[in-house]
């Protein structure tokens, strides 16, 4: 029996050495039946996320994976007519991938006009210039999930832009006040290698 449970066990065997051989022998798979329990219990902590393998990815909050992602194949030249706003987001984007202070983003439109593909054209762009970007995103029905998702980010070295597409607050105010707390960051204050983009 392995892990933090495993001294229980050592130390009910060392204990055993002033009983009887009859009652050792009963003892004895009770104590790793218990110790296994308490390992159920209280699982060993997870391993660290491996961004190594992709600069984009996709969160699951319900098994905290990071599923890696392909490059987004869209050229940032080929979104026409927003030329300002590119500009703009780039520039931002830019500060963020340096350290520089920048702002989180809300990019805001009618449906399919082009919000998450700017984003990732852009983040794709700036990728090979600041290969500690990253690009992780997130399903907008897991805002509650944020809080606990940039307490991971916030100790690593990597920089990451946390995209949450079609973000809305049609269901109430929960997903706002998570959103809320995960910008500002609680008593830690926000996480300085984030940026969000919704």
């Amino acid at each position: 029996v392995g892990g933090s449970y495993a001294f229980a066990l050592s130390f009910a065997m060392r204990a055993r050495e002033g009983m009887q051989p009859h009652m050792t022998d009963a003892i004895a798979p009770l104590l790793a039946r218990i110790a296994d329990a308490l390992e159920r219990l209280a699982p060993p902590a997870p391993q660290a996320p491996d961004f190594t393998a992709a600069r984009l990815f996709r969160h699951e909050p319900a098994t905290g994976a990071f599923v890696a992602a392909p490059d987004y194949p869209l050229s940032l030249d080929l979104l026409v007519g927003i030329d300002r706003q590119k500009a703009r987001f780039v520039e931002n984007l830019r500060r963020f991938a340096e350290g520089l202070p920048s702002n989180h983003v809300l990019l805001w439109g009618v449906r399919g006009t082009g919000k998450s593909s700017v984003t990732k054209a852009a983040f794709v762009a700036l990728a090979d210039a600041y290969p500690s970007l990253k690009l992780i995103e997130v399903d907008r029905d897991e805002v509650a999930a944020l809080p606990p998702l940039f307490d991971l980010l916030r100790a690593r070295a990597e920089r990451f832009v946390v995209l949450c597409d079609d973000l809305s607050f049609e269901d109430g105010a929960a997903a706002a006040k998570a959103l809320k707390s995960a910008l500002e960051g609680g008593v830690s204050g926000p996480p300085e290698n984030v940026l969000f983009v919704a």
